[in-house]
């Protein structure tokens, strides 16, 4: 099963309404639209430890969704230790006291043997050139060693087997800027399965496998990142828009951070963040909210909350000048383009959106009809809103393939002109009218199956503090006038708040 390092895409989180029921939907005029309130079809509780439940009965299938989210990502990461969310997402697969294990009493001595050895080897290998080699290959033998010892107590994939033996779907889990997901759906009748698992996870996990599944992250990085220029260059990118915020930091981590993470400082930052009240349960589909409600405070309800201390997140500061990088590769070229601006729940968030709806959003966007279609110079260019994340300010980003012959530094012009077009010529309204229409559809589509509607309350739930934020979404961006994309665009769309990264292929010698 596939792990995915990302979170949910920006734009598309933003891509939500009040409606819910697909037949209500589809006959229901926009006037209609804001008259259906989302808070009569959800219920919100709060659990005595912090815990927030999102429930939606839905009687369409036999089937329910169930997402679990953190308020924990990549930004929370401790300088030097990059990559420590993620590589707790792929730790918390391993098990339990009691799931993953043949023997708990047995697998554990081993257990306390493998973390003295690793300690050993990793505090080693940290004096590089003054290293004892020796040394170095003792403790090496040592570790691997004890990690043969510990596999005779080990179930592998254990948390997967029981779901997939009772019927899951979609079961994954993601860590992204600003969250980290587990989500999987299940015929109505197992969500009990589901809450003895997932409690016990949040209670009970076993970094068994630590330094195997390092080194599986190691491989991960190179393999995804190092080895594929277009998500190289995006690492770049991000690391030269943001000098100071943690948006900077690549979700994965650095090399040379993930190469030392230790079950300790694992262990100490899933107590900090897996807390029940930083943790937001969404179940949308075929339930009795009273009745689950019963099995969620069964399982989840005596977990103890965690002191929550605040984080100081240190600002960006506002860009002076533009900022260019480039990235050598053997590779088609690459364009990347970002902006930074404010992020949610800023109205010019908002007009973002739209934005993005009209220089990207379909073949009659302008982008397509300008740059692919029209001057043929581009194989493909898109904009996101909302790049990296949205717990902090972030970019409005617009990136693009050449088309060959054409070079990267046309492309880059003929997006300025589209962009420029923004702040001098009102959009007719006709043409927004077609967007707020486009982005009215997208969002029925979003939200017609039961894990659409458990992400989007679940995300905005963790990310805003009340979910309810998605109900004043289509009244919002209908609100859009042209002025106010002239606005928003000649304040930010300027030389000097930009970052360019290029992706430059690579001649042979």
């Amino acid at each position: 099963m596939s792990r995915s390092s990302q979170g949910p895409k920006a734009i598309s989180q933003r891509f939500v309404t009040v409606l819910l029921l697909g037949a209500i939907l589809a006959t229901a005029s926009p006037g209609a639209l804001h008259a259906y309130n989302l808070e009569d079809r959800v219920q919100r509780v709060t659990l005595e430890n912090g815990m927030r439940v999102l429930l939606v009965e839905r009687h369409t299938s036999p089937t329910v969704s169930l997402y679990i989210r953190y308020l924990v990502g990549a930004v929370d990461d401790g300088e030097g230790k990059t990559g420590a969310a993620h590589f707790l997402e792929h730790m918390l697969f391993k098990g339990t006291s009691t799931i993953g294990t043949k023997n708990f009493k047995e697998e554990e001595r081993v257990l306390k043997k493998i973390r003295e050895a690793g300690t050993a080897l990793d505090r080693e290998r940290m004096k590089g050139t003054r290293a004892d080699e020796a040394e170095v290959t003792r403790r090496a033998k040592e570790l691997k060693e004890l990690q043969s010892e510990a596999k005779e107590w080990i179930v592998e994939n254990e948390i997967d087997r029981l779901y997939s033996e009772n019927g899951a779907v979609d079961l994954n889990a993601s860590t992204g800027q600003d969250v980290t997901t587990y989500k999987v759906s299940l015929p109505a009748n197992r969500i009990e399965l589901w809450a003895r698992i997932e409690a016990d996870r949040m209670t009970n996990p076993v970094l068994r496998e630590f330094y195997t599944e390092r080194d599986v992250v190691m491989e991960e990085r190179r393999q995804t990142y190092e080895s594929v220029p277009s998500r190289k260059l995006m690492e770049l990118f991000l690391a030269t828009a943001f000098s100071a915020s943690p948006y900077r930091r690549p979700i994965i981590g650095w090399a040379s951070d993930i190469s030392y993470l230790t079950p300790d400082y694992l262990e100490a930052f899933f107590k900090r963040y897996h807390s029940p009240n930083n943790t937001v349960i969404a179940i949308v589909g075929d339930i009795n909210t009273a009745k689950t409600m019963e099995i969620v405070k069964k399982y989840f309800g005596a977990i103890p909350a965690h002191k929550l201390e605040g984080q100081h997140v240190t600002e960006e500061p506002m860009q002076g000048g533009e900022k260019r990088t480039e990235l050598v590769a053997a590779s088609n070229p690459y364009l990347i383009i970002g902006w930074h601006k404010p992020t949610l729940p800023s109205f010019e968030d908002y007009v973002f959106d739209v934005i993005e709806a009209l220089l990207s959003k379909g073949r009659t966007s302008r982008f397509h009809r300008s740059i692919v279609q029209g001057k043929q110079i581009a194989e493909d260019v898109s904009a996101t809103n909302g790049m990296p994340a949205s717990r902090y300010p972030n970019l409005f980003m617009v990136a693009g393939t050449p088309r060959h012959p054409h070079t990267a530094e046309e492309l880059e012009r003929a997006v300025y002109e589209d962009i420029d077009r923004l702040k001098k010529e009102p959009v007719k309204k006709q043409e927004l009218e077609k967007i707020i229409n486009q982005l009215r559809a997208e969002f029925i589509r979003d939200l017609s199956s039961n894990s659409g509607l458990a992400s989007r309350l679940s995300y905005y739930e963790i990310i805003t503090g009340d979910y309810r934020y998605m109900t004043r979404y289509v009244e919002m961006i209908e609100k859009v006038t042209p002025k106010d994309i002239m606005a928003v665009a000649g304040k930010y769309f300027t030389e000097e708040n930009r970052t360019v990264a290029v992706l430059i292929k690579k001649e042979k010698p």
